[in-house]
């Protein structure tokens, strides 16, 4: 994710004119293509995306070695709350779960191109800490249930 915003064409703009369009991209580093009936997408060039693909990688490899050397994840953990202030409901060994499972899924994105596993930690762990802020929905939440809830959708 980048802080900066990348300038935006449309698709039509794109498929009229490839050329001047691939040539803004590759001048601007990236373009976001934007498409009525679709989600958006960026059009970019492949060393850049190769970039930030190594960028990632460093990343990853830096955290899981702090990790390695501190097993106790005190130094990232020291720095989570900065990062995701929403962490000061969770409780020392949540935190260092969530810590964990962070590197963890940062690492699969870097090396095995699971882009989407590290959003799905952090709004899962985000979703603990809004449920724990509320006393009284967290009270509600450790009540025991019985019965059967009915079927599951599983969305792929």
């Amino acid at each position: 994710m980048s802080a900066s915003h990348a300038e935006s064409v449309t698709f039509s703009d794109l498929s009229r004119n490839p050329r001047a369009v691939a040539e803004r991209a590759t001048r601007l580093g990236r373009v976001r293509v934007t498409h009525r009936d679709a989600p958006d997408f960026y059009l970019t060039a492949a060393d850049r995306e190769e970039q930030r693909d190594r960028t990632l990688a460093t990343a990853s490899r830096l955290f899981l070695a702090l990790l390695k050397h501190d097993p106790t994840a005190r130094t990232l953990a020291i720095a989570m709350p900065e990062v995701f202030p929403w962490v000061r409901h969770l409780t020392t060994d949540e935190l260092r779960n969530f810590t964990f499972e962070l590197v963890e899924a940062l690492s699969d994105a870097a090396e095995l191109d699971l882009d989407n596993r590290a959003e799905e930690v952090i709004v899962g762990w985000r979703a603990t800490a809004r449920i724990k802020a509320d006393p009284a929905e967290y009270a509600d939440a450790r009540k025991p249930t019985s019965g059967d809830f009915g079927p599951v959708e599983v969305s792929a």
